[in-house]
């Protein structure tokens, strides 16, 4: 029998204990051993909740019980879940957790001291839920050099601009459709600027590269300035638009944005909409796979913890071997990568034209019926270069990025 403690009782670490009470049998014969959940770390108390008899209110509890193996951390936020977790590690107890956050500013440190006591520190529910991608990167995918890992990361930026391009919805309609279904926060900022879905890629890369990539390194921009009348343009061209976090090699470079893109029909994330998240990831030897699932959710991310747990347990003296090491990546400067840019512009497409194309290169002009402007597709520039070349069009409306 291997003990656990989860330290958290919301939405995730509820979802962990119903999934061991639900499928509690076939997690026992996957573990080779008994799962036992033997106390819930919480503030609050739960009188009704059959849970309230393992409630405790004191993390020493778990420290100083060397019953306790695995403990899971899904409290959410940097601190008190960095101290507490390095504490559990340092006292030789595996630590499981879905938390983004800490992964993101820590994860590195907290492997190598997981590595120092033959113990796992593991965290495959912090980037897509439920969607499993950690784990193959890190085990199916080790004879690849991956070239590419581009993401729809965040279900509730993904719900919102599925619903702008299928129901010709504004921006705040659908921010304020997403926070009364539960899909967004009463404060969306981590989600709508971006922040959610660099953390995850900052994650992907760091564990891609083998090295610290810093989520602050990352240039980050959400979907706030997104319109209605973009989604006209996307819709003109066959496109359609989604929040991507990427990152991808360039020879022995890496580089990492988040940033709405315009996709075409024959992009493999074109047709990911609603709550959902997709991974596509690109190896020199394997090609291209793609990742799908609920990227959110009670369950997903309790059954992604799970799963987990119960590799912990599996390993309980021996280290699953990670490779992401404290020493910091070095990005490749966003000015230097190279893309086609889509560009709406205020005046006449014919008389705007030749000095457009001595700037932006050859190019394709596009209509959405719009009164007074117009679109166009760059050819192959950098974002220095076109940052230079916009400073001189005071009329541009606004500008999305191409991935072809």
């Amino acid at each position: 029998m291997v003990n656990v403690a989860v330290m958290g009782y919301g939405t995730v670490g509820s979802g962990v204990v119903e999934v061991i009470e639900t499928n509690g049998k076939k997690i026992d014969k996957r573990a080779g051993m008994h799962v036992k959940i033997k106390y819930v770390l919480d503030l609050r108390d739960f009188p009704g909740d059959p849970i309230q008899e393992k409630i405790i209110h004191d993390f020493e509890t778990i420290i100083n019980d060397d019953e306790i193996k695995i403990v899971v951390e899904v409290m959410g936020g940097v601190e008190p879940a960095y101290t507490f977790v390095k504490r559990c590690l340092q006292a030789g107890k595996s630590v499981v957790t879905s938390n983004k956050a800490l992964v993101a500013k820590h994860g590195a440190e907290l492997l190598e001291i997981a590595r120092t006591n033959n113990i796992n520190f593991l965290f495959e529910a912090s980037v897509g839920g439920g969607i499993p991608i950690i784990r193959p990167l890190n085990s199916s995918l080790t004879a690849d050099e991956i070239e590419e890992i581009t993401g729809i990361l965040n279900g509730t930026t993904n719900y919102m601009l599925s619903k702008m391009f299928y129901e010709d919805a504004d921006y705040d309609t659908v921010l304020k459709e997403a926070q009364a279904n539960g899909y967004a926060e009463a404060d969306p900022t981590a989600d709508v600027e971006g922040y959610d879905a660099c953390r995850k890629i900052a994650i992907l890369s760091s564990l891609v590269s083998g090295q610290q990539v810093d989520f602050e390194d990352i240039y980050t921009e959400g979907i706030s300035k997104i319109t209605a009348d973009d989604f006209k343009y996307a819709k003109a061209m066959g496109m359609t638009v989604k929040l991507l976090a990427m990152a991808k090699r360039e020879g022995e470079q890496l580089q990492a944005i988040v940033a709405p893109f315009l996709l075409g029909v024959n992009h493999p994330l074109y047709n990911v909409n609603d709550v959902f998240n997709a991974i596509f990831v690109r190896g020199n030897v394997l090609g291209d796979a793609m990742f799908y699932g609920s990227g959110a959710g009670k369950l997903p991310t309790a059954s992604a913890v799970v799963a987990d747990i119960v590799d912990a347990a599996k390993h309980l003296h021996r280290t699953i071997m990670i490779d992401w090491t404290s020493e910091k990546r070095k990005l490749q400067d966003r000015e230097k990568m190279k893309r086609k840019f889509f560009v709406r512009i205020k005046g006449n497409a014919e008389q705007l034209k030749p000095d457009l194309e001595a700037d932006f290169g050859e190019m394709k002009i596009v209509s959405a019926g719009l009164d007074g402007e117009f679109g166009f597709i760059t050819g192959m520039m950098t974002e220095g270069e076109y940052e230079e070349k916009a400073k001189g069009y005071a009329d541009i409306v606004h500008m999305i990025r191409v991935e072809t």
